[in-house]
């Protein structure tokens, strides 16, 4: 199963490609976007490599990988139903972690949340995904209010060893979730 293409009321979301490199080179580039994840700005040269990893997500598990987001053609960032890839955060089969990167522009229009409910739709309906979590530094209280506002909630705080710890590192990482049977719950109309 390949990738598919998705839409909700505002979003186009395709499957990453080749053809959306510039795109993240612009969401990367910004410092502010950056903030809780490199705490600076990306090279081009680390953008290109992240990409190729980004396009590689897709080959790991069928119908996971990324998604680059347009509203009215124009590109406002990237969503992804992402295998687990650490020990601590559980078994791969059945379940995806779920990230979103906007450009700063499209910050507080509900885009994130948007992006993110028909992802969670696409991996317990679709996909028939068990569980789907996502994580974020504590102190990111917007990416933490996206996860309470698509129905995640809070699992626990971890702490992981950075190179180079980014402000606000030491209250450590959080982890939100939601499972397939909360999810059909919220939306019974579906199940």
């Amino acid at each position: 199963m390949s990738q598919a293409k998705l839409r909700t009321d505002r979003i186009d979301l395709v499957p990453l490609a080749d053809e959306h490199l510039e795109h993240e080179i612009e969401l990367d580039s910004d410092p502010e976007v950056m903030r809780y994840l490199t705490g600076r700005a990306r090279t081009r040269e680390e953008v290109e490599e992240a990409h190729r990893q980004r396009l590689a997500v897709a080959e790991r598990v069928p119908g996971l990988g990324f998604w680059a987001g347009f509203v009215n053609g124009g590109f406002v960032g990237w969503w992804i139903l992402e295998p687990p890839h650490r020990p601590d955060q559980g078994p791969v089969e059945g379940q995806a972690e779920l990230g979103y990167r906007l450009l700063r522009r499209h910050w507080r229009q509900g885009l994130a949340s948007e992006g993110a409910r028909e992802l969670l739709r696409h991996g317990f309906e679709d996909l028939g995904l068990n569980r789907v979590f996502a994580e974020t530094m504590a102190v990111n209280t917007a990416s933490r209010a996206t996860m309470a506002s698509v129905g995640m909630t809070y699992v626990r705080t971890f702490h992981m060893d950075w190179p180079e710890p980014l402000p606000g590192s030491e209250q450590g990482e959080v982890e939100y979730a939601i499972t397939r049977e909360e999810w059909l719950a919220r939306h019974p109309a579906r199940a």
